[in-house]
C-alpha cells in the first residue's frame, strides 16, 4: 500500500487525491510521500504490476506464467531476510533451462539475476521486495504440506497462457522420456511426459492447465501424472520445449 501511494504521488497526484483513491488518512499519505518519500523506491514499485496504479497485468504474461510454473514446482521464496529472495535450483545438465529461468525473472520484475554455483546445480536467484506481491503462494513450510491456491488475479493469466505455465511446471518437476514396453516378445518404444509433485494442489493446477489445452492425461500414482497418448504428447510438445 505504501508503494502504491508513492507511485501515485510520483505520477503527479496530490496527497489528498492519493488518500482518497486508497481510502487512507491524509496524514498517513503525507508521512509516506512527503516526510519520508524514499524516491528510490518508485522504480521497482512501478515494475511490480500489483503495486503500479497504471497496470494490473504483467507486461509479459507468458514470462509470468512460465515463472509461476517454475516457482510452484521447483522454486522457493525466502521472506525472512531483509529483502525477499526468489530462488530456483537448476541442474548443470540443463544450461538452457538456467537461461530461461533467468530471462523470465528479468521479464517479470528483476533488474539483476544472480547465478550461484552449487554442487551439480546452479541457484538462479533475484532479490526484490516485490516478489511476494507477484507470488502470493509463498509461506512457511513445504508446499505439499500447506494449501497452494491461485489468487483471483492469477487465474485469468494462466487461462490465457496455459502452455507457458505447463512449460514451467514440466521444466521443474517433469520430463519427456522414451517408454519401452514388450508385447509378445516385441519391444515398442514411444515418448511420454511425466510430472511428479507431492502437492495435491499443484498437481490439480497441472491437470487444470492440461484440460484447458485439451491434452489428455492420467494419474499412474497419486503424485505422478502421465501424458502418453500420441496426440496428447504431440500437443504438449508444442508448448514444452527441451530443457537443454
Amino acid at each position: 500500500m505504501r508503494a502504491r501511494a508513492r507511485a501515485l504521488r510520483a505520477h503527479g497526484h496530490d496527497i489528498r487525491s492519493v488518500a482518497r483513491t486508497l481510502s487512507l488518512p491524509y496524514t498517513t499519505v503525507w508521512h509516506w510521500c512527503v516526510d519520508r518519500p524514499e524516491p528510490a523506491t518508485f522504480g521497482p514499485a512501478l515494475r511490480c504490476f500489483r503495486c503500479s496504479p497504471d497496470v494490473d497485468t504483467p507486461t509479459d504474461s507468458a514470462a509470468y506464467a512460465y515463472l509461476l510454473g517454475v516457482y510452484l514446482a521447483g522454486g522457493h521464496l525466502v521472506t525472512t531476510d531483509r529483502v525477499p529472495v526468489l530462488r530456483v535450483y537448476c541442474s548443470d545438465a540443463w544450461p538452457d533451462l538456467i537461461d530461461a529461468v533467468a530471462a523470465a525473472m528479468k521479464a517479470v520484475l528483476a533488474n539483476k539475476v544472480q547465478h550461484i554455483q552449487k554442487q551439480g546445480c546452479v541457484a538462479v536467484q533475484s532479490t526484490d521486495r516485490h516478489w511476494p506481491c507477484l507470488l502470493p503462494q509463498h509461506g512457511p513450510g513445504k508446499k505439499h504440506e500447506r494449501p497452494i491456491v491461485l489468487a483471483d488475479w492469477q487465474r485469468p493469466i494462466i487461462e490465457s497462457d496455459p502452455g507457458h505455465f505447463l512449460r514451467g511446471l514440466f521444466h521443474s518437476d517433469g520430463c519427456r522420456l522414451a517408454n519401452r514396453v514388450t508385447v509378445r516378445g516385441k519391444e515398442y518404444v514411444y515418448p511420454r511426459y511425466m510430472f511428479s509433485n507431492r502437492s495435491t494442489d499443484i498437481m490439480s493446477l497441472c491437470q487444470w492447465a492440461l484440460d484447458l489445452l485439451g491434452i489428455s492425461w492420467r494419474m499412474n500414482l497419486s503424485w505422478s501424472l502421465s501424458v502418453a497418448r500420441r496426440d496428447a504428447v504431440a500437443a504438449l510438445d508444442r508448448h514444452v520445449s527441451p530443457k537443454s
